[in-house]
């Protein structure tokens, strides 16, 4: 097995920033949930809301990977950084079908996602560097707080859109699965202050991406 130095790791993580960062470059490994409903009728407003609302998912999954690539670089245990990869590696989906629903509607991803997983991977690698537990309970409040953004979003998307309602549906579920193998494997409860820093950073990310 070969061994990977830091400067392979490196090379690697700046070929998945690449790739995560140009359209199309990231391709789904399951099929779209929205695959088996019909496109729904829109009027101007309600597409314009729905394009911002995934806007704001699909920088959130931006900032997902960058977190977990960020962690894995620093984990201090192999089983940790494996665990990191495989998440990443399943939250690839999410990003593509967020970018494929935008393209339905005629819209793009977030002009500001280099900026967002720049700074997502230092906090990522900040985490792993505090240790594993830290990093896996980590994991799991940022996946708590994306399926409370996830909630709300549904409530917010018209009914007859069942196409969007499938893939953050199938996020939702998702996200919750993550959060409870990181409570699994080990997560510790983070600190109130560090919850709530989190939640303002996630606030500004979600207000600036739904429009730029």
């Amino acid at each position: 097995m070969r061994h990977y130095t830091l400067a392979d790791m490196l090379i690697g993580h700046v070929d998945q920033v690449l790739r995560t960062l140009t359209p199309n470059s990231m391709p789904a490994l399951r099929p779209s949930p929205a695959q088996t409903y019909a496109s729904p009728v829109l009027n101007s407003e309600q597409q314009t809301e729905i394009a911002g609302l995934m806007r704001v998912n699909h920088t959130g999954e931006v900032c997902a990977q960058a977190l977990y690539h960020g962690q894995a670089l620093t984990a201090k245990l192999p089983t940790v950084r494996a665990e990191m990869q495989r998440a990443a590696l399943e939250e690839q989906d999410h990003l593509a079908w967020c970018e494929l629903r935008l393209h339905e509607l005629h819209s793009r991803p977030s002009l500001l996602n280099p900026l967002w997983y720049g700074l997502s991977f230092g906090i990522g690698a900040a985490a792993g560097i505090a240790g594993d537990k830290w990093s896996l309970g980590f994991v799991a409040e940022t996946e708590k707080q994306v399926c409370t953004h996830l909630e709300s979003h549904l409530q917010r998307i018209p009914p007859q859109d069942e196409r969007t309602h499938a893939i953050l549906t199938q996020m939702h579920e998702d996200e919750d699965h993550h959060r409870q193998q990181a409570l699994n494997a080990g997560g510790a409860d983070l600190p109130q202050p560090v919850k709530q820093v989190m939640g303002m950073i996630s606030k500004v990310m979600t207000t600036t991406s739904f429009y730029v």
